[in-house]
C-alpha cells in the first residue's frame, strides 16, 4: 500500500451502557474503495462519525495523509476534505435541488454585497447532477417532490461538488434501483481514478463484492478480519460479521399460493395526480408477489393508494372477493390491508416515543376498555412481539428512535403483525438493514406466507426480489409492464419490462 491517505488507530468510544467502539483500526490509500461491512450495532456509524468530525474518540488516533487530524465538528472535517453522506438523508426538503447543493457554500459577486451568483451555481448544478444520472430539469425542483432514490443521488451530487479527498458513503444505494446503482458504481470508478478514498458502508454484500478493494469487517465494537481480492466472498464476509454461517439466506420454500385464491384485487385502477393507464393485479393468498420498477415507475404511488394514503381517481378494489372502499389508512387497517413503508423513521415509527408506544398506538382499540388502557394486555403484546421478532432492546421503555436500523425495522412489523394482516404490503422491506435482521425478515415473511397472509414486496434489492417472491410484476411509467413466474423470473427479464422492453 502506498502512503495512507487515513489512518485510524484503536479508537474507542463509550456511550451510557455501551460500549461502541474498541480499539478499532483501519487504513485508505489514495484511490482506494475500502468496504465497512457488519451487523446493525456493530460499530459502523459510530466509527464513520468520528471520522467525520460528529463524535469525538475518548481514544485513539486519526491521520490523514500522516499528519494527526482532530476533527471538533463536521465543518471542520469537511475543510479538510473528509465528506460524509449520510444513510438517512441530510437535506433541506422545503429547498431546491440547486439551493441543497451549495448550501453554506453559495457562489457570490457583487463584491462586498455578496449576491447570489445564480448563473455560476446553474451551470454547476448542471454538471455535478448529470454526474450522477439526473436531468438538469430537477436542479429546481423542490427536494420534498422527490422521489427517495432521486434525493439520494442529491446527496452524493453534493459531496461532489467539495474538493473531496475521503468520501464516505453509507448505505448509498439504499434507495436506489438497479439502474441508478450501476450509475453509481460508475460515479465510483471516476472518483477512483482521480485520487479519491472512499469508505464504503453496505448491507448489500453483493455491491461490496462490486466496488470494494478490500473490506473492514466490524464485530460489536471491534475489528473482526479484512478481505481483499479473491477473498471477498459473501461466505466470507457473513461468516466474520456474525460469528455463523447462514446457509439458507432466502427461506427457498417456494410452496406457496400462485394459483390460490386472491386476496386483494386491482381492477382498472387509477392514481390521483398520475396520468398512466389503468393497473389491474391481484395479492393472492399464501404467495409472495414481489413488484419491481425503476424509481418514479408508480410502485409506492400504488401501494399508498390501495393503504388509503392516496386518493384513487379510478377503479376498484376488492378482498377476498367483495368491493371495499378505502379512502383513510383507518378504512385499510380495519379491513386487514396494511402497510410497512419505504421510509420507517418519516412514516412508520414514531421515533421519540418508546417501544412500547409504537406496538401499541395501532392496536389500541383492542387494548382499550372504558376505563382505560388494559394495562396488563398491553404488556403482554410488547413481551410478545419484542421476543418474537427477537428486538435488541433493554425493555419496552427505550426510545424507538435509540434502536439500530434492523430492530426499528423490526417494530413496524410487530405493530402490524398484531393485528393478524390479511394482505401485508411491504415497501423496501429491508432497506438499511444488517444481513443478520435481513436472514430473520426473510424467514418472517415466509412464515406469514406460510400461514395465509398475501404479501406485496415492493423492492429495489434485485437479489431480495428473485430470492423471495414467487411471482412479480414489474412496473413502468405507472401501468404494469409484465408478470414474471417460474423460470421467467431472471435479473434480465426484470430489467427488460422495468425499462420498457419486452421479454424474450
Amino acid at each position: 500500500m502506498s502512503t495512507p491517505r487515513l489512518e485510524v488507530r484503536g479508537l474507542r468510544k463509550q456511550f451510557p451502557g455501551v460500549l461502541a467502539l474498541d480499539g478499532v483500526s483501519l487504513t485508505l490509500a489514495p484511490g482506494e474503495v475500502l468496504a465497512v461491512v457488519g451487523e446493525n450495532g456493530a460499530g459502523k456509524s459510530t466509527l464513520m462519525k468520528i471520522v467525520a468530525g460528529i463524535y469525538s474518540p475518548d481514544a485513539g488516533e486519526i491521520r490523514l495523509d500522516s499528519q494527526p487530524v482532530h476533527f471538533r465538528t463536521p465543518a471542520e472535517a469537511m475543510a479538510a476534505g473528509v465528506i460524509l453522506i449520510h444513510q438517512e438523508l441530510n437535506l433541506a426538503e422545503n429547498l431546491t435541488v440547486i439551493d441543497n447543493l451549495f448550501l453554506g457554500r453559495e457562489a457570490t459577486r457583487g463584491g462586498v454585497l455578496h449576491l447570489l451568483n445564480r448563473t455560476a451555481m446553474r451551470e454547476q448544478a448542471t454538471e455535478l447532477l448529470a454526474r450522477v444520472g439526473l436531468p438538469a430539469s430537477r436542479a429546481r425542483v423542490r427536494i420534498e417532490f422527490l422521489s427517495p432514490g432521486e434525493k439520494q443521488l442529491v446527496e452524493i451530487a453534493r459531496a461532489l461538488g467539495t474538493a473531496v479527498r475521503v468520501l464516505i458513503m453509507d448505505e448509498p444505494t439504499s434507495s436506489l434501483t438497479q439502474r441508478e446503482t450501476e450509475r453509481l458504481y460508475g460515479v465510483i470508478d471516476g472518483l477512483k481514478n482521480a485520487g479519491v478514498s472512499i469508505l464504503y458502508i453496505s448491507h448489500r454484500l453483493a455491491e461490496v463484492k462490486r466496488v470494494a478493494d478490500r473490506v473492514c469487517v466490524l464485530r460489536d465494537g471491534r475489528n473482526a478480519g479484512e478481505l481483499s481480492g479473491s477473498e471477498i466472498t459473501h461466505d466470507n464476509m457473513v461468516r466474520r460479521m456474525v460469528g455463523r454461517d447462514l446457509r439458507q439466506f432466502y427461506p427457498q420454500v417456494h410452496r406457496r399460493g400462485v394459483g390460490g385464491a386472491a386476496v386483494l384485487r386491482l381492477k382498472h385502477v387509477r392514481v390521483a395526480g398520475r396520468s398512466a393507464e389503468p393497473v389491474s393485479l391481484e395479492v393472492r393468498a399464501g404467495e409472495v408477489l414481489g413488484m419491481a420498477g425503476l424509481v418514479g415507475a408508480g410502485r409506492t404511488e400504488l401501494a399508498e393508494a390501495v393503504f388509503g394514503v392516496r386518493p384513487l381517481a379510478g377503479g376498484t378494489l376488492e378482498l377476498n372477493g367483495q368491493p371495499v372502499q378505502i379512502t383513510a389508512p383507518a378504512q385499510a387497517i380495519a379491513a386487514g390491508i396494511l402497510l410497512v413503508p419505504e421510509d420507517r423513521r418519516r412514516h412508520g415509527l414514531i421515533l421519540p416515543e418508546s417501544v412500547g408506544f409504537n406496538l401499541s398506538l395501532p392496536n389500541l382499540d383492542r387494548l382499550s376498555s372504558p376505563w382505560g388502557v388494559k394495562r396488563r394486555a398491553e404488556a403482554e403484546l410488547h413481551r410478545t412481539w419484542i421476543e418474537r421478532l427477537r428486538v435488541r432492546t433493554p425493555s419496552a421503555a427505550q426510545p424507538t428512535g435509540l434502536l439500530s436500523g434492523g430492530n426499528q425495522q423490526k417494530i413496524v412489523y410487530g405493530k402490524w403483525l398484531a393485528r393478524q394482516p390479511q394482505v401485508l404490503i411491504l415497501d423496501e422491506p429491508t432497506r438499511g438493514v444488517d444481513v443478520g435482521a435481513k436472514a430473520e425478515i426473510y424467514a418472517l415473511i415466509d412464515e406469514l406466507a406460510g400461514q395465509g397472509v398475501a404479501v406485496w414486496m415492493i423492492t429495489s434489492d434485485m437479489e431480495e426480489l428473485l430470492g423471495m417472491a414467487d411471482r412479480i410484476v414489474v412496473m413502468h411509467e405507472g401501468r404494469i409492464a409484465g408478470e414474471l413466474v417460474g423460470q421467467q423470473r431472471t435479473e434480465e427479464a426484470v430489467m427488460q419490462l422495468a425499462t420498457g422492453g419486452r421479454t424474450r
